[in-house]
């Protein structure tokens, strides 16, 4: 258990900003992180090692995540894209660039949320978690070529959700 508890106290900061990233939800993110380590305690005896801890809790979390989502109902425009819509705009304060903000940040969502799992999960451990390809193919059980290529896949289909968008 003691060992447990400092993997909690290192790790819990990491893990919470990961989810706080997707949902933007102080609560939500909180509520989800708790999960997150419960389920990382239930597992833990089955961890090999075979990849570096965060990315094993960042898979978790990622599964816990989509979890929740799934069972309340709710698709991917409830997940906030804004790292997504940073790429895009340059946010100020005008309220004309605010409100086309907001939209790009929707047809993000939208977009996110029309591709397919497989190429979804790849982006959102690269981008939200900020893990570099070996740990994302670690977490996902791929090989990091193939994380590349999903990854630039993934860019392609989001680009062309965009299009469709009227956004880029």
């Amino acid at each position: 258990m003691e060992p447990f508890e400092t993997i909690y106290e290192q790790y819990f900061p990491r893990v919470y900003s990961f989810i706080y990233r997707m949902c933007r939800d102080e609560d939500l993110a909180e509520e989800l992180t708790q999960e997150t380590f419960f389920q990382a305690f239930r597992s833990f005896p089955k961890y090999r090692g075979e990849s570096e801890l965060f990315t094993w809790l960042a898979s978790i979390a990622k599964y816990t995540f989509f979890s929740y989502m799934r069972k309340n109902r709710r698709s991917g425009e409830d997940v906030d894209i804004e790292l997504l819509a940073d790429t895009l705009l340059d946010p100020e304060n005008d309220p004309e660039e605010k409100m086309q903000r907001k939209e790009t940040v929707g047809a993000i969502r939208r977009a996110i949320s029309r591709i397919p799992e497989k190429y979804r999960d790849v982006v959102v451990l690269r981008l939200y978690a900020e893990l570099p390809f070996s740990e994302v193919a670690d977490a996902l059980n791929i090989s990091e070529n193939s994380a590349k290529v999903i990854f630039h896949r993934a860019k392609k289909l989001l680009s062309e959700e965009l299009k469709n968008e009227h956004i880029l």
